[in-house]
C-alpha cells in the first residue's frame, strides 16, 4: 500500500467521501454533519492524504486542517469497507501527523459523533482523548471531541 498526499479532486477519492457522507447522514441529522466540501479541500492549508493498494486504487484518505493557532482539525477519514482492519486508516493518520508536524501543527483535533463506535476506539488507541468543544462547533449531543498533544 502507498499513502502520499495527493488532491482530493480524482474520481476514486471522490467515491471515497460521498460514501463517508452518504454514511454520516444514516446517522446524524443534518446540522450535526459537520462535512468539508471539495472546495475547502482544495485550499492551500488543508494536507489530504491518499492511501492506495496495489492496484493503485484509492482505499482511504483524511485530510488535516492547518490552523492560525497553530493547531489542525482532522478531517474526512474514511477507510473503504473493503480494506478495513488493514491499517490503512493509521498508515493515513501517520502520514498527516508527520506532514503536519513538519509544518509547525503541534496539537491536532477532530470531531466525530457518538455512533462512529469503531473510529472513537480507533482515535483513542492512537493517543486522542475526549476533550471539550473548539473553534466554531457548538454544543452537539451528536459531536465528540478530542484531541492528540505532540508527542514528548
Amino acid at each position: 500500500m502507498q499513502v502520499q498526499l495527493e488532491s482530493p479532486d480524482q474520481p476514486d477519492v471522490l467515491a471515497l467521501i460521498a460514501e463517508l457522507d452518504a454514511y454520516q447522514r444514516s446517522l446524524y441529522p443534518p446540522e450535526s454533519c459537520h462535512l468539508l466540501d471539495l472546495s475547502s479541500l482544495l485550499q492551500p492549508h488543508v494536507l489530504f492524504a491518499v492511501a492506495r493498494d496495489a492496484q493503485g486504487q484509492a482505499v482511504g484518505c483524511g485530510a488535516v486542517v492547518l490552523q492560525a493557532d497553530g493547531a489542525g482539525e482532522l478531517k474526512r477519514m474514511v477507510v473503504a469497507q473493503a480494506a478495513r482492519q488493514q491499517g490503512v486508516a493509521g498508515q493515513v493518520l501517520a502520514l498527516l501527523q508527520a506532514q503536519a508536524r513538519q509544518r509547525g501543527c503541534g496539537l491536532l483535533r477532530l470531531e466525530t459523533g457518538p455512533y462512529q463506535q469503531a473510529a472513537l476506539a480507533f482515535y483513542e488507541r492512537e493517543g486522542f482523548a475526549r476533550c471539550g468543544r473548539f473553534g466554531d462547533y457548538l454544543d452537539d449531543p451528536f459531536s465528540v471531541f478530542m484531541e492528540k498533544p505532540p508527542p514528548g
